[in-house]
């Protein structure tokens, strides 16, 4: 009879030296491979991207510890579910049998369903596996990230899926039959991805062989063509990769930047996040060292909003690469920092009197406007000494221009202005 399973779960292995991958958590001496070989179970989370091997490994650890399997899904498992399983996880208890529940994408269950098998968790009536794709830091309640311990499966080299379609090629009888270009673009095509790499290879080699020819490259190429590589669109690959792009055009690496925002582009994200992500950088990290930069991000948006895909990728790809190489300040970022904490700290302090305008003869009996100075009658217009913050608030200077690009000019007049300042209240002290 004939096996229709795909073929990536045909060939799950079945021995824990059969499993390719994740050395620094299964290479002999290591804490995980030790307990597995030892049979210690111990509650788990398996954090790694698809395709890493986190059913299999789960798989394996319950086989190896001779434990009932029991496996749920987060997507479609619910709290009668969870019960079905601690009931029959009692019954296997009571016959001596340990079980291990495996819940697949746990990341989807919310607090009430994760807190549901806590108290069998901690009592031992089963020990819990979670697989995750998401950062458990967010995703999974505290109180069951104290019991199990986390694991970070990564995603699969270039050779260790290599030596997975070789196994393959052996397991299907289509040894000597397959072109070593075609093998590695196949390793290089899935991304790291173990199953991926077994779906392309069964693809291509049933096309093969149903053409009664050898899987060469044009046919891997024709089967690989149009893959995008890991991106989610919203979790811990893209928050990862904007960080990335961010602080390469912060730390003036425009090859870095370009390629960072290359992978996003070609992960799918929407362009119109990174032109707006593009004008932050522009105000954070650059700044008044360049006013450009603000300008330019945004008429490269708007090229975006007129060409679309693919044409206005080019425009926002050259506002990274001149944010990237553009002198750095974030002067007025920090500045507004301590503003915000300011006005939080201080409350509504009182405009003062000579800074109110006066439109009417009761708001100047009031006092309103007195005292100004007209800073434009002014010798250089700048009225010297003259103080503008609130009387409740002490002196500051939140504005600290960098020594880089036009703030340095900046810095140099607003030292003259202060300078004034300086020497206008001494005078006033000695009068």
């Amino acid at each position: 009879m004939s096996d229709w399973r795909p073929l990536a779960d045909r060939l799950r292995p079945q021995r824990l030296e059969d499993f390719v991958g994740q050395k620094h958590l299964l290479a002999p001496g290591k804490p995980l491979y030790e307990s597995i070989r030892q049979r210690r179970l111990h509650s788990l989370i398996l954090w790694g991207p698809p395709g890493t091997g986190k059913t299999t490994l789960a798989r394996l650890i319950a086989a190896q510890s001779d434990a009932e399997f029991i496996a749920l899904s987060a997507v479609q498992a619910g709290i009668k579910d969870i019960r079905e399983a601690v009931a029959a996880a009692k019954s296997s208890a009571a016959m001596g049998r340990p079980t291990v529940l495996f819940l697949d994408e746990v990341h989807r269950f919310n607090k009430t369903q994760q807190d549901a098998f806590l108290p069998h968790v901690e009592d031992g009536t089963l020990t819990f596996i979670g697989a995750t794709t998401e950062n458990p830091s967010f995703e999974i309640v505290s109180a069951l990230l104290s019991r199990a311990r986390v694991y970070v499966l990564r995603a699969l080299g270039a050779a260790d899926l290599e030596e997975l379609l070789r196994r393959a090629e052996r397991e299907t009888g289509f040894e000597g039959r397959i072109e070593d270009a075609a093998r590695t673009l196949l390793a290089q095509a899935a991304d790291g991805d173990a199953r991926r790499a077994l779906n392309l290879f069964e693809l291509a080699t049933d096309l093969a062989a149903g053409n009664q020819q050898p899987l060469t490259l044009a046919l891997a190429q024709e089967i690989a063509a149009g893959g995008r590589r890991r991106f989610d669109k919203g979790g811990e690959q893209f928050y990862d990769q904007i960080s990335a792009l961010h602080k390469s055009v912060r730390g003036s690496d425009p090859d870095a930047a370009l390629y960072w925002f290359a992978r996003m582009i070609d992960g799918g994200c929407d362009p119109h996040y990174l032109a707006r992500r593009i004008v932050r950088m522009a105000t954070e990290d650059i700044g008044l060292a360049d006013p450009r930069a603000l300008t330019l991000t945004l008429e490269a948006w708007q090229a975006y909003e007129r060409l679309g895909s693919p044409e206005g990728e080019l425009a926002l790809a050259e506002a990274v690469v001149f944010l990237a190489v553009a002198a750095k300040s974030n002067a007025v970022y920090a500045a507004w920092g301590e503003v915000q904490a300011d006005v939080e700290q201080y409350g509504t302090l009182e405009v003062p009197l000579q800074l109110r305008n006066a439109p009417t003869r009761l708001m100047k009996n009031l006092g309103y406007g007195a005292g100004y100075r007209y800073a434009h009658d002014e010798p250089g217009a700048f009225a010297a000494g003259e103080r503008y913050l609130p009387d409740g608030l002490p002196e500051r200077q939140y504005y600290r221009p960098a020594p880089r690009g036009l703030e340095i000019r900046i810095g140099e007049a607003l030292a003259r202005l202060r300078q004034q300042n300086q020497v206008q209240k001494a005078e006033k002290k000695e009068s």
